[in-house]
């Protein structure tokens, strides 16, 4: 079995599908199955049981004690069992059901397959950075979080028709005050998502970087920066109009102005069950329909 959880066998399998992919439901069946009789637990959490039709697979037991989590959907889904794990090293095997990802691995038809392998020990663990953001309100300092990140933090106008106004902060010095739709703060792995829809750099995932990303900048100064893991980035509202954070496409708070928000690498990382080379170029290559010429 995997080193990064001990040498005790894995028994309990935490399936997280897409909602409303019928292939995902099927493939929740399947999975429970096999991993019955093969003298394993897979389980639900309730709410996904319940939206898949399958009570009897539902749990409320907690996320961080699984052995490993089986996705079944896309990067989306991949994101929700990377936010419902919190932290946990519990590696994650992603089955692919609908378009090519970035995160998932395995297709359908060797989904039983990759299970197989795993519990042989025939894979290997890729580990993914984290961003760990925190908020502090302008008003008597309260601290909101902190959350997790695998691609990233997004500080967004509230309004349409207005831009916003937001100070970075580097290390606590001041760098400069952006005039734009929104700021986005990515991880290596969420170079590929938000980031570059808004002309961001493309970034391995094995590096540990932060990278800065305006959303349709009203100034002059329109370059992401990419920033050494070991810096702090500090992003504060400045003027009357409201910000919305959202992490991972999650909305999770409205900030106002001198309310600030922190983001440096977190001490947890995402881990990911990988079989055989993995080339991450290639994977863009694909979901681009590059020519070799």
């Amino acid at each position: 079995m995997p080193t990064i959880r001990g040498s005790e066998p894995m028994t309990e399998v935490l399936i997280v599908a897409h909602h409303e992919r019928q292939e995902a439901t099927a493939l929740a069946r399947a999975a429970a199955a096999w991993l019955q009789s093969h003298g394993h637990m897979g389980w639900l959490m309730p709410e996904d049981a319940a939206a898949l039709g399958m009570p009897q697979l539902g749990s409320d037991r907690p996320p961080s004690g699984a052995g490993v989590a089986l996705t079944l959907g896309g990067d989306g889904t991949v994101l929700r069992a990377v936010d419902v794990l919190d932290g946990a090293a519990v590696p994650v095997i992603a089955v692919n059901v609908g378009a090519l990802g970035y995160l998932t691995e395995v297709e359908p038809p060797a989904m039983t397959n990759a299970l197989e392998r795993f519990f042989a020990d025939d894979c290997t663990v890729e580990r993914r950075m984290l961003l760990h953001i925190e908020v502090v309100r302008a008003r008597g300092g309260e601290e909101l979080g902190p959350w997790r990140a695998l691609n990233e933090a997004v500080l967004e106008k509230e309004e349409s028709g207005h831009t916003v106004h937001m100070l970075v902060r580097i290390d606590g010095a001041a760098f400069t005050s952006y005039a734009a739709d929104g700021l986005i703060i990515a991880t290596p792995t969420g170079s590929t998502a938000y980031s570059l829809s808004a002309r961001g750099p493309v970034v391995s995932p094995k590096h540990r970087a932060l990278l800065v990303t305006p959303v349709s900048p009203h100034m002059l100064f329109d370059r992401s920066l990419v920033l050494s893991p070991d810096e702090v980035i500090e992003t504060e509202v400045q003027g009357h109009r409201a910000v919305v954070l959202t992490i991972d496409g999650r909305r999770v708070t409205s900030l106002a102005e001198g309310d600030f928000t922190r983001c440096r690498p977190s001490a947890d990382e995402a881990l990911f069950v990988r079989y055989g080379r993995r080339r991450f170029h290639q994977i863009l290559k694909a979901k681009f329909g590059l020519t070799d010429r």
